[in-house]
C-alpha cells in the first residue's frame, strides 16, 4: 500500500493562544510555513482555528478552511478530536475533571456529556469528509484510567476535598 507523507507537520492546539500569530487559523498556517512546516493538524475544539459544526455541514466553508491552509503552502493533516473524544468513554471517577473539555451546557451531566461528544465525533467525521481527508486523531476515553494512568490533571482542591470529607465520615466513629 503506498502512502504519501504531509510533513513535517505540527500538531497547533499546544500553540493557540489570543496573541498573533496564534490567534486564528491564516496567522498560525503562516507562521507554521515559515518554520518549514509542510501539513497542519487542526485541533477542533479551537474556535478560532475552525467552527467544526459548520465544517461538517458546509462543503463550502470547508474549502475556505483548506484553502486558508492550502494558501500557505501547507496541508491538513488530520483534525483532531483529543479532548472530545475522551468524553465518549470517561470512568465516573472522573466527571468532575472531564467535564473542563465539554460546554457548560452538559457540565454535572455525564450522560448530556457522552451525547455531545459522539455528534462531535460525528461532526468531526463529516467535516473531514468535507475537506478530502481520510485520517483523524482522538483519544478514545477510557473506563479503565483511575487505575493506570493520572488524566486528566485533577481540579485543585479534589485531594483535600477528599480527605476533609473521610475526616467528616470518619471522626464521630474515631471519638466513639
Amino acid at each position: 500500500m503506498a502512502t504519501t507523507i504531509k510533513g513535517p507537520a505540527i500538531f497547533l492546539a499546544q500553540f493557540a493562544g489570543d496573541k498573533a500569530p496564534f490567534d486564528n487559523l491564516d496567522n498560525i498556517c503562516r507562521w507554521a510555513a515559515g518554520l518549514g512546516y509542510k501539513g497542519v493538524q487542526i485541533p477542533t475544539w479551537v474556535s478560532s482555528f475552525i467552527d467544526l459544526e459548520k465544517a461538517a455541514n458546509s462543503k463550502t466553508y470547508a474549502d475556505e478552511i483548506k484553502g486558508i491552509v492550502n494558501s500557505h503552502g501547507l496541508e491538513i493533516t488530520e483534525l483532531s478530536t483529543h479532548l472530545q473524544g475522551q468524553l465518549v468513554a470517561v470512568h465516573p471517577a472522573y466527571d468532575a475533571a472531564f467535564d473542563g473539555f465539554a460546554p457548560a451546557s452538559v457540565h454535572g451531566n455525564p450522560k448530556a456529556r457522552q451525547e455531545w461528544a459522539v455528534q462531535t465525533l460525528l461532526n468531526a467525521a463529516k467535516a473531514s469528509k468535507n475537506l478530502g481527508l481520510n485520517a483523524h486523531a482522538t483519544f478514545s476515553g477510557s473506563l479503565a484510567w483511575p487505575y493506570i494512568y493520572p488524566w486528566p490533571q485533577r481540579p485543585a482542591g479534589l485531594v483535600e476535598e477528599a480527605f476533609d470529607e473521610l475526616a467528616r465520615r470518619w471522626t464521630p466513629i474515631l471519638n466513639a
